[in-house]
């Protein structure tokens, strides 16, 4: 299990859901420019943008028409 846990990063009722289609997309851009740039990654791409989301240097903006509301 990653740490910080979801509900660390979560805020304002926004959906699980939302938070992993997130951190997966930003997982795959670290993984594009490690590729890229010819470099080797120190910790696991997923580790890594959870870690931005908590960090508070990615945010999660979910459309509220998605969401039904």
């Amino acid at each position: 299990m990653l740490k910080p846990a979801a509900t660390d990063i979560l805020k304002n009722n926004e959906s699980y859901y939302s938070l992993v289609v997130a951190v997966a997309k930003r997982a795959r851009e670290i993984t594009n420019e490690a590729f890229e740039n010819k470099t080797v990654l120190d910790e696991r791409p997923v580790k890594k943008a959870v870690d931005e989301f908590a960090a508070n240097e990615y945010k999660l903006i979910e459309d509220s028409a998605v969401r039904g509301n």
